[in-house]
């Protein structure tokens, strides 16, 4: 009994596991406003921090990384891997910074064109975490074929409205100043909140202010996400060993039942 209760295992066998999850691409604003420091230390180090608690619970889907600014990119394809997209978030920081402005129609058409290629999928997810601060030159004819693709955006605002100067750092990543306007006042960044409300809200999601005490914002988010059924990606095959602690309950069983005769 004891031995059976050790649950001895040999002879290794394969199966074929579906797994089953959903496709979130995260996009990440990586302009200069986003150094702000409204949130500290600024934006994009907070932004970083959610994202990693986000995807944390996102353990049985698949996640990947869009970057923005002037342009979009992929950083990290959608993966089931999360220590490798941790790996690829890590590699961003102040040195990543895009030295133009923001264009969200561009992190949006990234986003369209990942899906495309994937029309076997039911729901796309998408969850941007920005300020909000847009210079999109076609954002509107963008949202429209986001609409027809059944794209999900759901928008994260990361900064405030009281907002913040935005630094000018050296090749080093040292602040030497503040971003100036021609007549010599110093650039405020603030969080477009309507922006980003208006763009969640047309493009079949919701806008989520991002929270500096508490995880009520990543809440929100996973609701949202687990509102979609999970979808089977692909079949895996898993090695294991077979159980064989039976063989020893057989065992036992016969043994006890001598006892009993004798």
């Amino acid at each position: 009994v004891y031995i059976a209760l050790l649950q001895p295992q040999w002879n290794e066998k394969e199966e074929m596991v579906e797994q089953q999850g959903r496709d979130v691409l995260i996009a990440l604003d990586v302009s200069r406003s986003m150094l702000a420091e409204d949130i500290k230390p600024n934006r994009l180090t907070f932004a970083k921090q959610k994202i990693k608690e986000l995807v944390a619970h996102l353990n049985s889907e698949r996640v990947g990384l869009i970057l923005f600014a002037g342009d979009a990119f992929i950083h990290c394809p959608l993966t089931h891997d999360i220590r490798a997209f941790a790996q690829f978030l890590d590699q961003v920081d102040a040195q990543t910074i895009s030295s133009g402005t923001t264009a969200f129609d561009k992190a949006l058409a990234r986003a369209i064109q990942v899906y495309d290629a994937m029309p076997e999928r039911k729901h796309r997810l998408v969850v941007a975490f920005t300020d909000g601060e847009d210079y999109s030159t076609n954002l509107a004819s963008i949202k429209a074929r986001a609409q027809d693709l059944g794209l999900h955006v759901f928008t994260v605002g990361v900064g405030t409205t009281q907002g913040a100067p935005v630094p000018i750092l050296n090749g080093e990543g040292k602040n030497i100043g503040h971003e100036k306007e021609a007549n010599g006042h110093i650039v405020i960044s603030r969080l477009n909140q309507e922006m980003l409300q208006s763009l969640a809200h047309d493009v079949g999601g919701v806008y989520v202010q991002s929270t500096t005490d508490s995880d009520a914002d990543i809440r929100q988010i996973m609701r949202q996400v687990e509102r979609f059924e999970k979808e089977a990606f692909d079949q895996t095959r898993v090695t294991s060993l077979e159980e064989k602690y039976y063989y020893f309950i057989a065992v036992s069983f016969v043994c006890l039942l001598f006892e009993w005769l004798l």
